[in-house]
């Protein structure tokens, strides 16, 4: 299978979904970018905890 026919597949595949929007009902934009922003920013600390030599 060559990569422009997968690419063609794709696009037939994301033309026949399009009506639902690709959006969950149970997902929450705010409440899935707040999780990723706190877990970023705890690794941030912990490697700053971790890196005490500069």
């Amino acid at each position: 299978m060559s990569l422009s026919s997968t690419a063609a597949n794709l696009v037939t595949l994301a033309a026949e979904g399009g009506e639902h929007g690709g959006n969950h009902q149970s997902l929450n934009a705010y409440l899935t970018g707040g999780g990723a922003l706190f877990a970023l920013l705890l690794l941030l600390w912990i490697t700053t905890r971790f890196n005490r030599d500069r």
